[in-house]
């Protein structure tokens, strides 16, 4: 979990217990805020899709002894680190700019 995910849950936890009221627009900004920094971009999400979808076969290909399913696996999970990575670099350009 990141660390803005973790301030907004330590902020609602602190408020529930406590009891009292926010105002509406406070909720939204602060809502918003963990809204965009959620927020993935194409690349980002194919890659972490292609990099479950070879961990997968990876491990498929352990459990059932095929070699070369297990090399696929892993060959996929690299194609889809660097497709993330590719996504997280763009946003943090485009953040930045």
């Amino acid at each position: 979990m990141c660390a803005s995910a973790q301030i907004v849950f330590s902020f609602l936890f602190i408020v529930i217990r406590s009891g009292r009221w926010i105002p509406s627009t406070a909720l939204q900004v602060i809502a918003n805020h963990h809204y965009q920094e959620t927020t993935m971009n194409k690349d980002q999400v194919k890659g972490r899709i292609e990099k479950a979808k070879g961990k997968v076969k990876e491990i498929a290909g352990k459990m059932i002894g095929d070699k070369d399913l297990e090399r696929r696996g892993k060959m996929q999970n690299v194609k889809g680190r660097v497709q993330a990575g590719y996504g997280d670099t763009k946003k943090n350009i485009k953040e930045y700019l």
